[in-house]
This record gives C-alpha cells, sequence and structure tokens, in this order.
C-alpha cells in the first residue's frame, strides 16, 4: 500500500498526567513520531503527512500576544508541551533535510465528547452522572483559563483540508471563534442542568504550570482553504451533552436542554 496521506494524530495527549509521568510521555510522544517519519523516508514514500502539534506549544502568552499568531515564540509549560514542541521541529527538520511533505497543525482547544480527560467533556460528563443519580458534586481545577472552542467534527474537516491544500513545512493554527472561560462553560452546563449542580475545586486536578490564555488567529490556515467552521458553539454543545448523557446512562433527551 502507498498511501497519499497520513494523519499523525497519535500521542499521549493528557497534559495533567504529563506532570506525573513526564518520561512515558515525552518518550511515547517524541519516539513515536521520529520513528513514523524515518519508516515513511527509509519506505521510499512520499505521502502528505498531517502532523498534530497543539497550542499548547505556545505556553503562556501575555493579552498583548492574543490572538496568537504562528510567528509566537514556543514556549512550552508541562511535558506534554514539551513533547509536541519536539514532534513540531522534527516536523519542520524533516522537511527542510529530507522535503518530506509535513504540514503542522497547531490545534486549540476543541469539544470532543470521546476524550473523558477535556474539561468539557469531563463537566458534561459528571453532570449526567448527578442527574442520574450516580455522584453527588461536580470536581473541577482551574476555572480561570480562557480558551476558543471548535467542535471535534469541524477539527477534523480542517485536518483533512490541511492536506490537499495547505503549504508543506508551514505551521497552522487552527481554532474555534467562541472565546469562553473555563468557569463560564461550567456555568452553561449548570443551567442546563435538570438538577442544581453543586461543584467545588479539586486541589489534585490543579496542574504545577497552566497556560490560561488560547486565543489563536487563524488568518493563514482560513486563507490556505477556505475552511470555516460548520458546527456552532450551541451545536457543539448539543452533541455534547447528548452523547456524555448516553454514556453515563443518563435518562431524558439531553439534546431538548439546549435552544
Amino acid at each position: 500500500m502507498r498511501p497519499d496521506a497520513v494523519f499523525h494524530i497519535a500521542s499521549h495527549a493528557n497534559v495533567r498526567a504529563s506532570f506525573v509521568n513526564p518520561l512515558a510521555v515525552l518518550q511515547n510522544n517524541i519516539m513515536g513520531t521520529a520513528n513514523l517519519f524515518e519508516a515513511v523516508r527509509l519506505s521510499g514514500l512520499d505521502p502528505w503527512i498531517q502532523l498534530c502539534s497543539t497550542s499548547e506549544v505556545y505556553g503562556q502568552v501575555s493579552p498583548d500576544e492574543v490572538p496568537i499568531t504562528e510567528d509566537q515564540p514556543i514556549r512550552a509549560s508541562s511535558p506534554y508541551a514539551v513533547s509536541k514542541a519536539t514532534q513540531d521541529l522534527l516536523g519542520l527538520t524533516y522537511f527542510r533535510s529530507y522535503q518530506m511533505k509535513i504540514i503542522r497543525t497547531r490545534m486549540f482547544a476543541y469539544i470532543n465528547p470521546r476524550r473523558a480527560d477535556l474539561f468539557a467533556t469531563s463537566f458534561a460528563r459528571q453532570v449526567a452522572r448527578i442527574e442520574a443519580g450516580l455522584q453527588e458534586e461536580l470536581v473541577h481545577g482551574n476555572l480561570d483559563s480562557v480558551r476558543t472552542m471548535i467542535d471535534v467534527r469541524d477539527a477534523m474537516e480542517a485536518y483533512w483540508l490541511a492536506v490537499q491544500k495547505c503549504e508543506p513545512g508551514e505551521a497552522y493554527n487552527i481554532g474555534g471563534t467562541t472565546t469562553i472561560s473555563v468557569g463560564d462553560f461550567l456555568s452553561i452546563l449548570k443551567k442546563l442542568a435538570k438538577v442544581k449542580i453543586t461543584s467545588r475545586l479539586d486541589p489534585q486536578l490543579l496542574r504545577p504550570s497552566d497556560v490560561t490564555l488560547q486565543i489563536p488567529d487563524v488568518t493563514k490556515f482560513t486563507r490556505s482553504t477556505g475552511w470555516k467552521p460548520r458546527y456552532s458553539f450551541e451545536d457543539s454543545v448539543r452533541y455534547l451533552l447528548a452523547e456524555t448523557a448516553c454514556d453515563a446512562g443518563a435518562t431524558g433527551n439531553a439534546v431538548s436542554r439546549v435552544r
């Protein structure tokens, strides 16, 4: 088989877990990427490669540095971010050294019901469990972080467009248009819940160092691809609630709660 395109989205992607077991995350993400690139190079194949990087590589930015462009310095603030920054630089190196057609996409926060370790999914699943009587209170970490949110379905379409229309060797920010704090997102879910939701800070969910301002400039990507999100923020929340309610075994129609 001679693939036309390779989508490299295989990584250990839990930021908080990377502080607990940094060596496992670094080994998996860095060497996994190096092994993939070497396998493609040594096989003589020449596919387009989409390398899934992340907004975490930018680290903590100041208010005057947003929206974040691709020229923003890399200031990784976690072992996970270091591993992704290394992946990113490996992609650039293999493009420059071996002319491999590697495109680096730096994805910002997204809503994905299947990723239980994402704050939005964790909150929604806990709400569903509380509604179902399976849990008494919702626990959370830092609520002050500000993010832009994108639907995972829009994110995956963006990856597909990247290998068709973006330039190899280049990096592209991808993100949503709705800017919201983690705390405000939680407040929305609380208002939509069928029962009163009690929440509390769990210190174990706080990161030793956090990235609290992630607002992207996606002009470069949209100009290259014509991409724009198909799903509104409300659509994404509806999708999240419906999927997580099913996963938690909650009864009732979660979809009807979002108007």
